[in-house]
């Protein structure tokens, strides 16, 4: 792809933080942002030079979206599949491609994707009925996880099993949704690898974080984590391979359980800039958001060096209140998302803390 000139117009799908955080690493670098959800008030909508609002499966306002955008890409991995293919239909270029979206939107595939390509994964079972799930659960045995195959985040959609007699209320938890049974990981701690490749094939990766979860939700990050080079290459490897399998184009997030003796499994794929990345926008050159929206323009990628460790911490509900104090934290930086309604568990921000130089 030859590379997008300056003022250039990005179309970003969403209109969340994340998509906030891309289009003002796209506006410092020369190019309009075209952002497109269903909120008019949304945090993208308000730091972009265009702002459409439409449903995702509106084909009138896709065309006149796509029209508007030199390049279109995505910043939730809950987009329709159906919809991106839409836009290639019409000559839209659009990056990352709709298959990798839609591997990544379903649990099933997504590890059978990992595994047909050397990833290792827990053991799992697809499960569309009741008699699944108890066929399943006598093979694997309890504890295990049921998880709805798409959406659910941040603990939602999932369900521990621990005994026999919990399949029945499990099963109806989930409301008839299709479902994966997941064994359970034995895993010593959680880590994730930020990789983005470009339209040419060049795969960047960034330092391998470490993360801590609260209640199902990421509560910090610390980053670069202090792991052997032997296991940090082996989950760089990990990336490399996903990128690589699914012809990707942009940003993604792989988080790995790492289990007794450093093994690596997959935990999930993330098609879009990540959570666990946002320390790079103060431990790196080039930080995750503008590293997308170099790849997604057909530019150079850019150096993922590390220049201080961070402690990424999120600021969920509440927390966002105590701003005035956050703020004036040494050595750090305060990130805030312009949503209303701190409500509990809402992700309303970040701060990034620096603990050295590296």
């Amino acid at each position: 792809m030859t590379p997008l000139p300056l003022g250039s117009k990005i179309g970003i799908l969403g209109d969340g933080q994340l998509g906030r955080m891309l289009s003002q690493a796209a506006s410092r670098l020369g190019f309009k942002v075209v952002v497109y959800g269903p909120d008019a008030e949304s945090p993208a909508a308000s730091v972009s030079a265009v702002s459409k609002v439409a449903r995702y499966t509106d084909e009138a306002a896709l065309d006149r979206f796509a029209a508007a955008s030199d390049v279109i890409t995505f910043e939730f991995e809950n987009v329709p599949v159906s919809s991106l293919e839409y836009l290639v239909s019409k000559g839209a270029k659009v990056a990352p491609n709709a298959r990798a979206l839609g591997i990544t939107q379903d649990r099933v595939l997504e590890k059978t994707f990992a595994r047909s390509v050397g990833i290792s994964t827990v053991d799992f079972y697809e499960v569309n009925t009741l008699d699944d799930l108890e066929k399943a659960i006598a093979i694997n045995g309890v504890p295990a996880l049921l998880k709805t195959r798409r959406e659910g985040y941040d603990g939602k959609g999932q369900v521990w099993i621990r005994h026999a007699d919990e399949v029945r209320a499990a099963f109806e938890s989930l409301n008839g949704a299709k479902a994966i049974l997941e064994a359970k990981a034995d895993f010593l701690r959680e880590v994730s690898v930020i990789a983005a490749r470009g339209f040419n094939g060049e795969v960047r990766t960034y330092p391998v974080g470490e993360n801590h979860h609260v209640k199902g939700i990421l509560s910090t990050t610390l980053a670069p984590a202090t792991i052997s080079e032997t296991l940090k290459k082996r989950a760089e490897d990990i990336a490399r391979k996903v990128l690589e399998g699914l012809d990707y184009v942009g940003v993604l997030g792989v988080e790995l359980f790492v289990l007794d003796g450093d093994e690596l499994v997959l935990n999930e794929i993330a098609p879009r800039v990540h959570n666990t990345g946002h320390w790079t926008q103060d431990g790196c050159l080039c930080d995750q958001f503008e590293q997308h929206i170099r790849a997604v323009a057909g530019w150079p990628l850019g150096d993922t060096t590390a220049r201080f460790q961070v402690e990424m911490t999120n600021l969920l509900g509440p927390d966002i209140l105590a701003w005035e104090t956050l703020s004036q934290e040494p050595n750090s930086r305060l990130y805030v998302y312009g949503k209303d309604d701190p409500r509990e568990g809402r992700k309303m921000g970040h701060i990034n803390r620096l603990k050295r130089a590296v």
